[in-house]
């Protein structure tokens, strides 16, 4: 029998501690097993480097050797990765008992971070530092390594498709001296999965119904500076689309109805990314008929036969479902209601999927937050859901510093704050100051999107301009003034939007040698105009449109006091189409027309043309001109349009540049002057020419080659035009 049970070596733990982990106690007998069980249990709880037990006469005597407590853990040689990443990942803290296990885990933990980041190079040693009182600093010695690069994608069983047209579809990149700007040539095995999903949905879209990625395998070279990645594929035979259905299980909707919807046609080529868009489409229109959690999915029978794949689009029963409550998480600095009052759907209103979707766009359009993500439960009615939007917030508040250059205004430099959600209320609040060699710039301007808490923006600028216009017309131009202005959105696509303008401008530093016409108006003049703008907004993108179409009308009467007098109006039409993937079509078409009221229009209110507005011609180029001078005038009346295909030259893979293919056609014409010595004619100018364009890391760079084909022999020309630019 055991008579008593001591203990050992124990600095830090309690004797009561140890037994009360022992499977044997004083009073059992000298069980070899239940020793044994003991012995077990005080190894698993990490907290010992050694564990004995011995008997001596009738006690069972324990000896420990305690695991040293962590005092420091610290990281040498890590450049890539900071101390703050690793630290989140290590499981090792201070004042945590020191394990062997623990340690050499973290060291693979920390080795798998490295090769998430593409270096499968990297060592970690753990280094331990003994002191007093059983303590230890942990220090891992970190050697990152090159970053370790992909030398050649094949691919095997391809017989339709080259292996070059299947690496243009992955995201991965062979290796090469000019992607210094993109990792995707650096191996990353998440990224080599997605590979295998872009290439099934490749081959989709193709036809290739039952093709399939057999495996994706990454060879490590013996250097371990670079990867061989095989793709093995099956393709299988290319389907057709057979017959095409809609069963609506849904009461009191008729599937037949629903066909009109359907985007894909029998004979046409299978495409799974039209059998998508056409569930997307139901998933829509049945949304908005008040149907929730409705389950749209294409039953597929394929005939392998006649490699044709019939398809029936089943729409299962859902009962109608309202909104019961809209939740809102995440949004630690904006108000609630910044985000609430860009739905398009309140509590009590019925599901609307179409609805639902228009409103995470326009909660995306605000710029406030990383991510959206709207989510549905079941509420606490069947009929009832509940919507939760759950948004991750990001920087709001910008310090920009631009720089670029321009066959324009030369060399240009910009300084810029802003707060585009100030205060977490959805005000936008910006200061600018812009500088180059022919303009400066200082402006102030604040936006309350939700003016007095309705759908109406209101807001101020306030600017002073300067600008030299020597080159073109002999003068300098100094503006100071502000704008108030409100507007508000008629339909999702329709916006109207109301302003009124102070100005005071400044025409000096006319030359001696100027047209009459200028000289005549050096002076300052004040302006105040109250104007109107009506735009319809249908484009994908508002920033880099591929399909819609944006028309845009604008009136101005000048003369509610101030000394000018006019009324103005402009309008501008954009249409896009996509001709094929990626290549783009557009047409722009402009117009404008002034008309004094009882006075001459100002040089500085009318219309100028050339430039941007009208490649193959310098700024100001076409027009009225003073041809004793070559002063340009500028004129009342103008009109100028744009057709142009973008085209994507994949020239290389890791650099998106876009050729252009352009002709530019205009007039300006019309001056309140017909002196002997202004050449006024209102002919058509045009013009053709090719592009590039690059979104590079550093900002947007064009170049254009332009020759004009119709021109007056007053005209300006030129053949080239440049720029770049960027914020950082």
């Amino acid at each position: 029998m055991i008579g008593a049970v001591e203990v050992e070596g124990n600095e830090r733990i309690e004797v009561d501690t140890i037994r009360s982990y022992m499977a044997i106690g004083p009073g059992d007998p000298f069980d070899a097993s239940a020793i044994n069980r003991s012995l077990k249990s005080l190894f698993a709880t990490g907290l010992f480097a050694d564990v004995t037990i011995r008997r001596e006469a009738d006690a069972l005597i324990i000896r420990v050797v305690e695991n040293p407590i962590i005092n420091r853990v610290a990281f040498e040689g890590n450049q890539r990765i900071d101390d703050e990443s690793l630290e989140a990942e290590v499981q090792l803290r201070p004042r945590v008992v020191y394990t062997r296990t623990r340690v050499q885990s973290d060291a693979q933990r920390i080795i798998e971070i490295y090769r998430r980041s593409g270096r499968f190079a990297a060592n970690v040693e753990p280094k331990v530092i003994q002191l007093p009182q059983n303590r230890v600093d942990l220090v891992f010695e970190i050697d990152e390594g090159p970053l370790t690069g992909i030398r050649r994608i094949s691919f095997i069983g391809n017989r339709k498709f080259s292996d070059g047209s299947l690496r243009d579809e992955i995201q991965t990149r062979e290796s090469a001296w000019w992607r210094f700007f993109t990792s995707d040539d650096t191996y990353d095995p998440d990224r080599l999965t997605f590979d295998r999903e872009l290439l099934r949905k490749f081959y989709l879209g193709e036809g290739y119904a039952d093709f399939r990625v057999v495996s994706a395998v990454a060879e490590l070279t013996s250097n371990r500076e670079d990867f061989y990645i095989t793709f093995t594929v099956e393709e299988g035979e290319r389907y057709r689309f057979g017959s095409i259905d809609v069963d609506s299980r849904l009461r009191d909707l008729d599937g037949p109805a629903l066909m009109p919807l359907v985007t894909v046609f029998e004979d046409d080529w299978y495409d799974a990314d039209e059998v998508e868009n056409t569930i997307q489409e139901l998933t829509d229109t049945v949304g908005s008929l008040g149907y929730a959690f409705v389950d749209i999915r294409p039953r597929l029978k394929r005939d392998r036969a006649a490699h044709r794949v019939d398809v029936v689009f089943q729409i299962d029963e859902g009962p109608k479902v309202y909104v019961r409550r809209i939740d809102i998480v995440g949004n630690v600095r904006t108000l609630d209601k910044v985000i609430r009052r860009e739905f398009r759907l309140v509590e009590g209103d019925a599901f609307n999927a179409a609805k639902i979707r228009r409103s995470r766009q326009a909660i995306r359009n605000l710029g406030f937050f990383q991510s959206i993500e709207v989510g549905t439960t079941q509420g606490e009615e069947p009929d009832q859901s509940i919507l939760t939007v759950e948004v991750e917030e990001q920087s709001t508040g910008e310090l920009s510093f631009g720089a670029g250059v321009s066959t324009i205004d030369g060399i240009l430099g910009e300084i810029s704050i802003q707060e585009r959600n100030l205060l977490g209320r959805g005000q936008d609040l910006r200061l600018a100051f812009t500088l180059s060699s022919r303009r400066q710039e200082i402006d102030l301007s604040f936006t309350e999107p939700y003016f007095l808490d309705r759908n109406i923006s209101a807001g101020f600028d306030a600017f002073r301009k300067t600008l030299d216009l020597q080159r073109e017309s002999s003068f300098d131009q100094d503006s100071i003034g502000f704008n108030l202005r409100t507007s508000y959105r008629v339909t999702d696509n329709l916006r109207h939007s109301l302003n009124y303008a102070l100005r005071r401008d400044e025409i000096s530093d006319v030359n001696v040698n100027a047209s009459r016409l200028i000289r005549e108006q050096e002076g300052s003049a004040t302006t105040s105009l109250v104007g109107q703008t009506f735009e319809y907004d249908a484009r994908d993108n508002r920033i880099d449109p591929s399909e819609g179409f944006v028309l845009r009308f604008r009136q101005e009467l000048a003369g509610v006091g101030g000394d000018v007098r006019y009324i103005r109006h402009t309008s501008r039409y954009g249409k896009y189409w996509p001709i094929r993937e990626d290549w783009v079509a557009s047409l722009l078409v402009r117009q404008g027309h002034i008309l004094g009221l009882g006075q001459d229009v100002r040089i500085n209110d009318r219309f100028f043309l050339g430039g941007n507005s009208l490649r193959g011609f310098r700024p100001a180029g076409v027009g009225p001109r003073d041809v004793t001078t070559n002063d340009s005038l500028g004129g009342n009346l103008f009109y100028s349009g744009t057709i142009e295909l973008s085209i994507p030259l994949n020239l290389t893979d890791a650099f998106d540049i876009r050729g252009k293919l352009f002709s530019d056609a205009g007039s300006l014409a019309t001056i309140d002057d017909d002196g002997s010595e202004i050449a006024d004619v209102g002919s058509l100018r045009a013009s053709v020419g090719v592009g590039l364009a690059y979104k590079s890391p550093l900002g947007p760079i064009r170049i254009d080659f332009t020759k004009a084909v119709l021109q007056e022999s007053f005209d300006e020309t030129e053949i080239f035009r440049f720029s770049f630019g960027t914020r950082f």
